[in-house]
């Protein structure tokens, strides 16, 4: 999706994101928001939106910005950003970080996590995510030699300055 289209007008794009915050609002409980967003928006998306969330809860709480870097693997842009955001016009975020502090948060059950979390989107849309469940597949399934083989090439990307996604996700993986 484009970041922003062309074709419609700033009014159109105010009434269908207002439209957005109706249906969402409208919903009885985070389960049925959960579902709900699951199903409209991307994996990115949803990372992206949940990240800048914690960030603002995290500032809210005093934390450095190295720490939500290094906690959350976003950049000084992104933290400065929603601290910006925080100063000018914070009160949406100010008001859903107060809500949601106060309740007794039920997200965390391992039944939550698994039927509404972001990683039920991966099996939703196995097409879009299948060089990701390769992967992950055939990572699982190496033999010895093979995963010797795969740390000698990461130890090679290692001494990049840049590390690419893909030298993460294996690292990850434990090699």
């Amino acid at each position: 999706m484009p970041l922003h289209s062309k074709n419609l007008s700033k009014k159109e794009i105010d009434k269908m994101f207002y439209k957005l915050c109706c249906a969402v609002s409208e919903m009885k409980t985070a389960k049925e928001a959960a579902e709900f967003l699951r199903d409209i928006i991307s994996y990115p998306e949803a990372e992206m939106i949940a990240k800048r969330f914690k960030i603002a809860e995290m500032l809210d709480e005093g934390r450095k910005y190295d720490f939500i870097k290094d906690k959350l693997k976003v950049s000084y842009g992104t933290i400065s950003r929603v601290q910006e955001w925080l100063s000018v016009s914070g009160e949406g975020y100010r008001n859903a970080l107060k809500k949601t502090s106060n309740e007794k948060m039920d997200w965390e059950s391992d039944s939550n996590i698994k039927e509404y979390g972001l990683a039920s989107i991966k099996k939703r849309f196995p097409l879009y995510y299948w060089p990701e469940i390769v992967l992950e597949n055939v990572v699982a399934n190496m033999n010895s030699r093979q995963k010797q083989k795969i740390k000698g090439v990461l130890n090679e990307m290692g001494k990049m300055k840049e590390k690419s996604d893909l030298y993460r996700r294996l690292k990850g993986y434990g090699f």
